[in-house]
């Protein structure tokens, strides 16, 4: 029986620490309602919070990225997941709105990038020749999958016990997942004496010793004169509006306002999630087989007419309908990640693809805090967040022209 690359087992441990990651950062959209009861905060503070989150574990991605170069995975690993511990411990004591902005804007934020942004990238690039597409969409899909597969469980026990209750199970799953990453993970494959998936000899890594911060930037000033960074960066951005911002943070309270338990608002995000691990894992493939560009255009214009469907799906009433958008939204939910990946490394290169890819998601993230923000503003205004979600379908179909534009580029030889 021929024994399992180590590789294999670098994927699941990246895997399930994704998974925890985004389960404590999108766990912000069961709290809306407990916190606004709790504490009596309005609805456009909370949403506050949680959007300086969004913009900041986007923002935080590239020097991340240029960190685990000189630091290495593990450390990197191990000092993200601890920050996103205490963030959870402070929940407990936390009192005032600064002090909101302070653990889930703030300590939430820069805890969670590394796992969310540009870990799946790293991991892919030293750890994998062939399959590395393959792994990107894995990696990927544990991305929304772990920001969607517990939220009915923590909804479940925030209805029947309290939000404390919910807070305490993922604070646990933090601190589990610390031990695993300290006893598993390894930041190269030289460190197992062995080489990456699908090649023959053994890689000596180039270690970075330059400075984190200016490696982060100087890949920002290279990719802003390119037209390619601003093409996939605008079209991220409006990746970001559309999912994580707006369905991520407000499609809960969406559902609520239209008479629907938070729980079943919550099994459909949840249902979304395990969609999410198929169509992602199937874009990955895809994207080592596929021009990248046609395959954006198509996720980006079918997640547009899924948003436009939206508000029919919950004025009809029938839950029916409702598993139809969850199937249909949940296939496409960061199904453009492996391919916006791919096209990166294609222009830039695979030593420098994590910075860059970085940049875009501090874009995408941009997008995401936008959408959290004014979605409870709309929601505030109009006392509906029907024209946040006709507004963001439309963004969808300017981001399919985006990409359009881009140019083929050659594929790169993986071994």
């Amino acid at each position: 029986m021929k024994k399992w690359h180590y590789s294999w087992i670098i994927l699941a441990v990246t895997f399930i620490s994704i998974i925890v990651a985004g389960i404590i950062r999108s766990s912000a959209g069961v709290f809306i309602n407990p916190f606004e009861q709790e504490f009596g905060w309005s609805r456009p503070s909370i949403s506050m919070a949680f959007a300086v989150s969004l913009f900041l574990y986007g923002f935080s991605g590239p020097f991340m990225a240029a960190f685990v170069e000189k630091y290495g995975l593990k450390r990197m690993m191990l000092g993200s997941m601890t920050l996103l511990s205490l963030a959870l411990a402070s929940t407990f004591i936390m009192q005032k709105e600064w002090q909101l902005i302070l653990i889930w804007g703030i300590m939430m934020g820069i805890g969670s990038s590394l796992f969310l942004t540009v870990l799946s990238t790293q991991v892919a690039n030293r750890w994998f020749v062939k399959r590395r597409g393959l792994a990107v969409g894995i990696l990927t899909a544990a991305t929304a999958t772990g920001q969607l597969i517990l939220l009915p469980v923590l909804a479940a026990l925030v209805d029947r016990y309290s939000w404390q209750a919910a807070i305490a199970l993922i604070f646990v799953l933090s601190l589990l997942m610390i031990i695993i990453i300290s006893i598993f993970m390894y930041s190269y494959p030289i460190e197992r004496q062995i080489a990456p998936y699908g090649h023959d000899g053994l890689v000596e890594p180039v270690r970075s010793t330059g400075n984190p911060f200016a490696m982060a930037i100087s890949s920002l000033i290279e990719g802003l004169k390119a037209k390619e960074f601003w093409l996939l960066a605008g079209s991220f951005f409006i990746c970001g509006l559309s999912t994580s911002g707006l369905i991520g943070t407000h499609f809960i309270s969406y559902c609520i306002s239209f008479g629907i338990p938070v729980v079943t608002a919550a099994a459909m995000l949840s249902f979304m999630g395990i969609f999410d691990l198929i169509g992602t894992t199937l874009s990955g493939w895809l994207s080592d087989r596929f021009d990248n560009r046609w395959l954006l255009f198509w996720y980006y214009s079918l997640r547009g007419f899924s948003l436009l469907a939206l508000p029919y799906a919950l004025s009809t009433g029938s839950y029916a309908w409702l598993m139809i958008f969850a199937i249909f939204y949940g296939l496409d939910w960061i199904a453009t990640v492996p391919p916006t990946i791919g096209i990166t490394r294609q222009r830039f290169g695979i030593e420098k693809s994590a910075m860059m890819y970085g940049w875009m998601v501090a874009f995408h993230q941009v997008g995401a805090a936008v959408a959290a923000y004014y979605g409870g503003v709309f929601y505030s205004a109009f006392g509906s967040y029907k024209m946040a979600f006709l507004l963001a379908g439309g963004f969808c179909f300017l981001a399919s022209l985006f990409v359009i534009l881009l140019k083929k580029q050659p594929q790169l030889k993986e071994a």
